[in-house]
């Protein structure tokens, strides 16, 4: 057996204790109002809205009316350009194709004491109103001003339809995407007219409502009703295109299914009180165990903390390869209960320990079985949450996640709803069983064979023996 050496006791509890600390304050530097963040902490947790506050609102197309895939991506996109020219980039904008529903959560604004969730709502469900302007000039808000206010050359009801395409004959690979426009008979003629006055010498803008989505150059006249437009597009980028011009050939309004606003204050008292109440349960977990396990016990306590520390890390953003996280009560919920997963991995491996220093082994003989038996029940147990995880996060995760993907055969019917609150409760769990493996049983197995090296240590007694 490979005898762990003494100094590894201090120094995983050393990067435990450091992991704790930059987890909950970050690396940051402040000059004057501006703020590099280099590395995220416990402040820069992405609150979900029901703990800073939001609304929650589900819209779907008049009764009766069955709305088509393209329908939803449309409005889909109306609804996110209204967003973010509201400046609220903070949202979660799902769609339910089978259900035809289109689910949006956004927080409150900083600083907002008027804002009137009834009236947002309604100015989010109403058709688009796209238009095709001469020119490109704005004012200073942004706005249509000047020739390009005055000439609205086509409407919304004017466009049949738009759709992104390849073109595999372009000369570069950033021309071979564009967005292909089908004009109605109402439109032909003053596009026609628009086109031959503008062409080789001026550009066509299109605008949702009074934002400017786009601003093509005209090459040449266009007659026919047939026109595309190219330039240096990602796939993505066109087909984001496509769906914001056919948003304002939508024939439907939006209407409100349901909603919900949850007011800040109410929101951040509860998760004050879920976080006392973990810090409060964490201290009696460590008295508890510390006196019935005594040193293995003690080092349960170190390790708990570390995995409180990777759970904290792995929401905030502290790692580069994993993205900030949304988190919101039930996810502080998963972060608590993944503690209790973590204090029962603990518990097992010392009270093994236990039994086989009592059963007459030696001191290193009990630690190394303790750990090696105790093994398979943790990896069982932990395992059991893992895929509960996955289930929750796929089941009732944003349609484009990893698991909602894998998983979609099985849970179609759940469609993304209820995404959001449930998915953060998965993530943490999947996270804090992650995190069980890593401190529960590596580190904690490194510290205990470390400490148990000093002579101070090699007390059977420390170990659950008999004085």
């Amino acid at each position: 057996m490979k005898r762990v050496g003494k100094p590894v006791f201090f120094i995983v509890a050393i990067l435990i204790v450091l992991l704790m600390v930059l987890s909950l304050t970050g690396i940051s530097t402040t000059y004057g109002d501006k703020k590099n963040v280099y590395i995220k902490g416990g402040n820069d947790i992405r609150w979900g809205i029901d703990i800073r506050g939001g609304v929650d609102v589900t819209f779907t197309p008049p009764e009766g009316v069955d709305a088509t895939d393209s329908q939803m991506d449309a409005a889909e996109s109306v609804i996110t350009t209204r967003l973010v020219s509201l400046n609220i980039t903070d949202n979660e904008v799902y769609t339910d194709y089978d259900k035809d529903r289109i689910i949006v959560r956004f927080p409150w604004k900083e600083g907002e004491s008027d804002f009137n969730p009834e009236k947002a709502i309604q100015e989010l469900g109403e058709t688009a109103m796209l238009t095709f302007r001469e020119g490109k000039e704005t004012d200073e808000t942004g706005k249509p001003a000047g020739v390009t206010a005055e000439n609205i050359i086509l409407q919304g009801t004017d466009v049949k339809s738009a759709s992104a395409y390849y073109n595999s004959n372009a000369a570069t690979e950033s021309e071979r995407y564009g967005v292909s426009l089908e004009l109605n008979d109402s439109g032909k003629q003053a596009f026609a007219e628009a086109t031959a006055r503008l062409a080789g010498n001026g550009c066509i803008s299109i605008w949702m409502d009074d934002t400017m989505i786009s601003y093509p150059n005209v090459n040449t006249a266009i007659t026919d009703g047939q026109a595309s437009i190219s330039g240096s597009f990602t796939a993505e980028e066109a087909q984001a295109l496509a769906n914001k011009i056919n948003s304002g050939a939508l024939p439907f309004k939006l209407q409100t299914e349901n909603y919900s606003t949850i007011n800040p204050t109410m929101g951040l008292g509860a998760r004050d009180v879920m976080v006392q109440a973990g810090v409060i349960a964490y201290i009696l977990i460590c008295i508890y165990i510390t006196i019935i396990y005594r040193l293995p016990g003690f080092i349960a306590c170190i390790a708990l903390l570390g995995q409180i520390a990777g759970s904290i890390a792995a929401v905030s953003g502290f790692f580069a390869f994993v993205p900030s996280f949304t988190l919101t009560l039930p996810g502080i919920a998963g972060i608590i209960l993944s503690i209790g997963m973590g204090v029962d991995a603990n518990v097992i491996t010392a009270a093994r320990i236990k039994e086989e220093i009592r059963a007459g082994k030696s001191i290193d003989g009990a630690v190394t079985l303790g750990y090696q038996r105790a093994f398979t029940a943790i990896l069982d147990g932990n395992l059991t949450l893992i895929i509960v995880a996955i289930i929750l996060m796929g089941s009732f995760g944003p349609p484009e996640s990893l698991f909602a993907k894998l998983l979609k055969p099985l849970f179609f019917m759940f469609g993304p709803s209820t995404a959001g609150e449930v998915y953060s409760f998965g993530y943490t769990l999947l996270v804090g069983a992650i995190m069980n493996f890593i401190f529960g049983v590596t580190a904690s197995r490194l510290m205990l064979k470390s400490i148990s090296r000093f002579k101070i240590f090699r007390k059977p007694y420390l170990y659950g023996g008999e004085k």
